[in-house]
């Protein structure tokens, strides 16, 4: 934020960056970014229901309702536009967001915003207050960050009277998030830290606001909970939620937000920048231009193949190599997980600034595979993490193979979802399609060996009752697999002290063993220990793309 008087209060508004004119703001981005933002709005034009003051559900799922969280960032967009009665609009939606924002101070949920108009209120009979269900706390921060945007980029296009309202509502958001202090045997909030995507977009709301407001306590508080973020990422040079095709593309948002929006004394300002650097050099070590993926392990992932879901990272590539060298299709919004297709006006507002902190020989390396090559880090993220995660892949030309040893306190890392944890993950190119190998976690700790075209797994807390589950991609010229002889394009040699004798199940939309992941169907090799194990159990699996 360029706003450095520490006595800014209310009733001294619009002081915000001096944009460029409404007519040229979409005009100034790089071409890239020009592209996503243009074709994303003509997307979401069609869900805006005017009459409503909201966008529609974009998931095809929900019989009409609306999106608050969407309708926010459509607002954004038609700031940036501003064509017509594009701003008139967006103001329409920025108030009809902050009037359904929780403002009863004693409610957990004061400060988050409804997620939709047409749900009922929070904490009544029929309507019991579930984290992460009936209210989402997070919201806060996607909300949150994206009215900060507005008054950064825009304050020439919205109305004092809006701005006050804007300004009272991230005074809120501030205090809520006050609230959340990570102790999931009380509250089950898993805010820590570490939990890097909310917890870095609540230190840049908390810290803009606090200055724009000449709030010393909230401005210190968002300094000291940003200094947390930032010794944790400084054990390892890395996010403590690491390599998420989704949710590193919202700490890179976040971090690019410290970096430009916040004054040089503070802490985010200060680290911001090289964050975003070190960040970006682990994808671009991970990312694989020629099958378009960001190798695993995934920490937290919405699919197992980037060219069939829509990933914040995705977003990113497009602005700064293209959209035909990105994993987007032509047409995003028929992916999965599309709704994020609708945070694409704000990453195109933000490439240019983004792009120039990042080196341009990090930004060249993504655009074509440069050989052969193996990457390790390490990340932590407590309390969970026992001891430190160690990270290793290894990627070729058509093959990539990644994995991370961990001790844990949970089954299914941190987010506690173990369709999301994908701890050990092959991709390879079939020819006609990416497909993978991911082990479904259910064990808190796994020793991993990498090496090319090897895969070892053990588990050094596991027993006779442990077992060993892969997930597998489907094949469009081989709808049926007997084994592992039918996986289309790889060789796979199973070895270790696991039941060879494995089961074989599907899980598909329309029956099967069990139902997809993440919209993704599969097929499901489970491995058990033979009878009266004891030991460490371990498989080795040898692959080679054929």
């Amino acid at each position: 934020m360029r706003v450095r008087a520490s006595t800014v209060v209310f009733g001294l508004l619009g002081l915000g960056r001096a944009a460029p004119t409404a007519s040229s703001y979409v005009k100034a981005m790089p071409p890239n970014a020009q592209e996503l933002f243009k074709e994303s709005m003509v997307w979401m034009d069609t869900m805006y229901d005017k009459s409503a003051g909201y966008q529609y559900d974009s998931s095809a799922a929900a019989a009409l309702r609306h999106d608050t969280r969407a309708s926010i960032w459509y607002a954004f967009g038609l700031l940036a536009r501003n064509e017509g009665c594009d701003a008139a609009e967006a103001e329409k939606i920025i108030r009809n967001t902050i009037g359904a924002q929780f403002k009863v101070e004693s409610e957990e949920w004061y400060g988050d915003y409804q997620q939709e108009p047409e749900e009922p209120y929070v904490g009544s009979p029929a309507y019991p207050p579930k984290i992460y269900g009936t209210w989402d706390p997070n919201s806060r921060g996607f909300i949150g960050t994206t009215l900060v945007m507005a008054m950064e980029e825009f304050p020439h296009l919205i109305t004092q009277d809006t701005q006050k309202l804007i300004l009272e509502s991230l005074h809120n958001v501030t205090k809520g998030d006050e609230y959340r202090f990570g102790h999931l045997d009380i509250k089950k909030d898993n805010l820590y830290p570490a939990y890097s995507n909310p917890s870095i977009m609540r230190s840049l709301v908390s810290g803009w606001t606090g200055r724009r407001l000449g709030d010393r306590n909230i401005t210190m508080s968002a300094e000291k909970y940003a200094q947390d973020i930032i010794d944790l990422f400084n054990e390892h040079g890395t996010l403590s939620e690491f390599n998420s095709g989704t949710y590193t593309g919202v700490s890179l948002f976040g971090l690019v937000l410290w970096s430009i929006y916040l004054p040089k004394d503070s802490v985010m300002a200060q680290n911001g920048p090289r964050m975003v650097e070190c960040t970006w050099d682990s994808v671009a070590q991970l990312w694989h231009p020629g099958m378009k993926n960001i190798a695993g392990p995934w920490d937290r992932s919405y699919g197992y193949d980037m060219n069939r879901y829509v990933s914040l990272m995705g977003l990113w590539l497009w602005t700064f190599i293209g959209k035909e060298k990105s994993p987007l299709i032509a047409n995003p919004q028929i992916m999965s997980h599309m709704g994020d297709y609708c945070w694409a006006p704000l990453f195109a507002a933000l490439a240019d600034r983004h792009a120039k902190l990042i080196p341009e020989s990090v930004v060249s390396s993504l655009a074509e595979f440069h050989g052969e090559h193996t990457f390790t880090a390490s990340a932590f993220y407590p309390p969970f993490d026992v001891a430190t995660r160690n990270i290793t892949t290894w990627l070729s030309k058509d093959l990539t193979i990644g994995a991370e040893s961990y001790d844990e306190t949970v089954v299914g890392g941190p987010g506690r979802a173990q369709e999301a944890f994908n701890p050990a993950v092959v991709q390879w190119n079939t020819g006609h399609e990416v497909s993978f190998i991911s082990l479904y976690p259910t064990e808190k700790a796994l020793d991993v060996a990498v090496s090319p075209g090897k895969l070892s797994l053990s588990y050094p807390h596991g027993n006779s009752s442990s077992l060993f589950t892969f997930v597998v991609g489907t094949f469009r010229d081989k709808p049926t697999v007997a084994g592992w002889e039918d996986v289309q394009g790889l060789d796979v040699s199973v070895a270790g002290n696991v039941d060879l004798d494995y089961t074989l199940s599907f899980g598909g939309k329309r029956g099967g063993g069990s139902t997809p992941l993440r919209d993704f169907e599969f097929w499901n090799f489970t491995y058990t220990m033979p009878e009266g194990f004891l030991g460490v159990p371990t498989v080795e699996l040898d692959l080679h793309v054929s």
